[in-house]
């Protein structure tokens, strides 16, 4: 097994922690005073104002879930789908970068997307529960 093989585990530690960190803040942000904006904001989108809840719970509850290492894939779903839908509806029409470009939320729901097929690796709650994600 060659050096960079056995830091496999270090890199998935590494983009579990820097989504979840990216998460928690977002919804952090939400819950702490911006609920109502993102509510109102909903509609104008075409989303019904009550996924705001999901939308919280995804960020907010799914980045706790994904730096734990707990319940990796199912949260890294619930991100990813959070993402592309910002992606889509709020960020795709400012283009890639610039203000409000969708590269940010793109390179989240991509680690989102990785973290759902590697799983959390060793250096998790998942895997001390013993689901090694298929490996």
């Amino acid at each position: 097994m060659n050096f960079l093989d056995r830091l496999q585990p270090l890199a998935l530690l590494f983009l579990r922690l820097a989504l979840g960190a990216i998460m928690i803040a977002h919804g952090w942000q939400k819950i702490a005073g911006h609920m109502h904006g993102i509510m109102a904001m909903l509609p104008h989108i075409g989303i019904p104002a009550w996924m705001a809840y999901l939308v919280v719970a995804a960020e907010f509850g799914g980045g706790i879930l994904v730096v734990l290492g707990l319940l990796t894939r199912f949260a890294a779903l619930a991100i990813l789908i959070d993402m592309l839908v910002a992606i889509f509806k709020v960020h795709l029409h400012h283009g890639l970068t610039g203000q409000g470009g969708f590269e940010f939320p793109l390179t989240c729901a991509v680690i989102a997307f990785a973290l759902i097929f590697f799983g959390a690796g060793p250096m998790s709650l998942d895997w001390l529960r013993g689901s090694r994600g298929g490996r």
